[in-house]
């Protein structure tokens, strides 16, 4: 059985919490420091806050060390970690590989996507240093996954939704070059949603104020079972700089993609942790916060992958403006011809357009069937486009209709002896315990009633547990039950539940309890006589003199202006320019690669 975990983002520990409920089999959060997210640290304390609610439902919590460190930082992280560890972490994610060198840190290690795994050769070596799971860079083919797969016998994990970096993971240094703050180091500026113009070797302007290193959003979906058929574990959603409502859109929406598959082969998967999720919103991908949608280049082919004309969240498209009348003193209004039926708005609702200058957002005041009115919005015209970027009702059930998670726990009632009840109880975990209770009551003169009573009483829920009833044995002379009170009768479930949490969970589905066996392939750790271990990042490619990042996103494809794709005639030496900086582009088109670098 190959377990199949969803890897949701937390900022804090209470969205970790909220991705739990909504079904994610692991959580990844930052603590202090050392996280590649900067504005996305929290106090140990809420990280173990966190595992405890987590590890009822088998839930593994992840912790990020994933900046480089200098020498002066190696024992402070180290010390973090050994706390972190204490507090209940299931792992690391890390980039810097000297802290696989520390005997004492006794969870696994994940190589981060900064890591920039992309080929066999530095998955094999990452996994011989001492990393049972490998996160990929995201700019990478069905076929180039299952190359790294074959190749290697540690876990393979998988962005599937979220932020795109234009760069290659780990390797960019445009924010650093540009604002001196290092994505390295957790302060990345997002350069890549800047506006630029795209000038030529005369200095011709040919694009003029657009976002043209902005890429669209992830989002794979569609694309589990081939992930997973490609040997993917683990599937992973961007963004630990997200609020609530995006994370637990987005995991519940995955969750239920995950459950569908495991459904169609239930000999061959499972999910990677316990309990079953019940009630709660309707989730769509689609009302939260993105640029557009991309699967990259997971076929292996080139596409339109660009989000130059709106870097910025544009939501989903609702419809054309229509009948648009501007009054001096109250704003303006218009009529909103839908894509779709069934369109509803609003008071409220955020909107936007797409404008010469990128983004125009604005609120719709109130909102009758399909007419809006707001305040004016000079740059909006009739037959535009309209997008709602903000849904007051869907983000009004995403606060309300809150998911909830439980553990199914079936229980055997006996009843023998002298009205002695004997309860046992097997979690959908594996725990199981026997808990008799002695009930010096009368004897029930109906008994059909009593035992319906018992039935229904005991069915219900206890803190995380939902029981059910699968068998109930009546030992006693005549097959009498002893009169209880429903108040007595849950006591007793209660009771019940409260046992059951003062037992461990058993393991994790596919996987064997103790966490130290998720090292496949047991490499070795601790060994500070490995020269490789010791040194900062030494399986890092380095970049070119001068590069500051390299991608499989190329503007000219965008553009049209790609010889080798699009038969364009050869356009010469383009730059990036942006308040005065100049940036030089590159084109390799034998390995369909795109560079920017400083320019001279």
């Amino acid at each position: 059985m190959f377990p199949l975990e969803l890897l949701a983002p937390a900022r804090n520990a209470d969205i970790g919490i909220a991705a739990v409920d909504c079904g994610a089999d692991a959580v990844y959060i930052a603590a202090g420091k050392f996280g590649a997210r900067k504005d996305a640290g929290n106090d140990l304390a809420d990280v173990a806050r966190l595992c405890a609610y987590a590890h009822r439902f088998g839930v593994r919590i992840f912790l990020t060390v994933n900046t480089i460190l200098s020498d002066e930082e190696l024992e402070e992280a180290h010390a973090l970690m050994l706390e972190a560890q204490q507090a209940g972490v299931d792992a690391f994610i890390i980039r810097d590989l000297r802290l696989c060198a520390f005997p004492d840190i006794r969870v696994p290690l994940h190589a981060s996507t900064q890591c920039a795994i992309r080929d066999a050769e530095s998955a094999r070596r990452y996994e011989a240093a001492g990393c049972t799971r490998i996160v990929l860079e995201r700019q990478l083919s069905l076929e180039e996954i299952r190359r790294i797969r074959e190749s290697v016998r540690c876990e393979i994990e998988c962005f599937v939704h979220g932020a795109l970096c234009v760069g290659y993971s780990g390797e960019c240094r445009l924010s650093e070059f540009l604002d001196g703050r290092s994505a390295d180091r957790g302060a990345c500026i997002q350069a890549c949603r800047s506006l630029y113009d795209l000038v030529d070797a005369d200095g011709r302007v040919l694009v003029r104020n657009k976002a043209l290193l902005s890429l669209k959003d992830f989002n794979l979906k569609a694309r589990l079972e081939d992930l997973a058929e490609a040997g993917v574990c683990s599937f992973k959603i961007e963004g630990r700089l997200k609020n609530a409502s995006y994370v637990k859109n987005v995991v519940r929406d995955y969750s239920l993609a995950l459950d569908a598959l495991v459904s169609r082969y239930p000999d061959r998967y499972c999910r990677a942790s316990w309990g079953e999720v019940s009630g709660g919103f309707e989730p769509d991908a689609d009302k939260t916060f993105n640029r557009g949608y991309t699967e990259l280049f997971l076929d292996g082919r080139r596409g339109r992958w660009s989000s130059m004309d709106a870097p910025k969240s544009m939501g989903e498209a609702v419809g054309t403006v229509r009948q648009l009348r501007r009054e001096a003193s109250r704003g303006m209004q218009f009529t909103v011809q839908p894509l779709r039926r069934g369109l509803e708005l609003h008071n409220g609702d955020g909107f936007a357009i797409a404008t010469a200058d990128g983004v125009t957002g604005f609120r719709g005041d109130v909102c009758e069937g399909l007419q809006v009115r707001c305040k004016d919005v000079p740059d909006l015209r009739e037959g535009m486009t309209l997008y709602r970027n903000i849904n007051t009702a869907f983000e009004k059930a995403l606060e309300t209709q809150a998911c909830r998670r439980e553990i199914p726990v079936s229980l055997s009632v006996r009843v023998h002896g002298k009205y002695v009840l004997e309860l046992r109880a097997r979690t959908q975990d594996g725990r199981e315990l026997c808990s008799p209770f002695h009930a010096d009551v009368e004897t029930a003169q109906n008994r059909e009633r009593a035992e319906a009573m018992l039935r229904e009483q005991l069915s219900k829920r206890s803190g995380v547990y939902r029981f059910s009833v699968d068998e109930l044995v009546v030992e006693t002379a005549g097959g009498s039950l002893p009169l209880l009170s429903a108040s007595t009768i849950n006591s007793l479930r209660r009771l019940v539940a409260e046992d059951l949490d003062g037992f461990s969970a058993a393991g994790y589905p596919g996987r064997a309890a103790d966490s130290s066996s998720l090292r496949c392939g047991k490499p070795s750790r601790g060994n500070p006589a490995a020269e490789d271990t010791l040194q900062p990042n030494p399986l890092q490619p380095a970049a070119e003199p001068d590069e500051l990042l390299r991608s499989k996103y190329c503007i000219r494809y965008e553009l049209g202006l790609c010889p080798r794709w699009q038969g364009a005639a050869p356009t010469g030496p383009l730059f990036l320019v942006n308040n005065g900086r100049r940036l030089a582009l590159s084109f390799d088109c034998q390995a369909c690669e795109m560079s920017v670098s400083a320019a001279a």
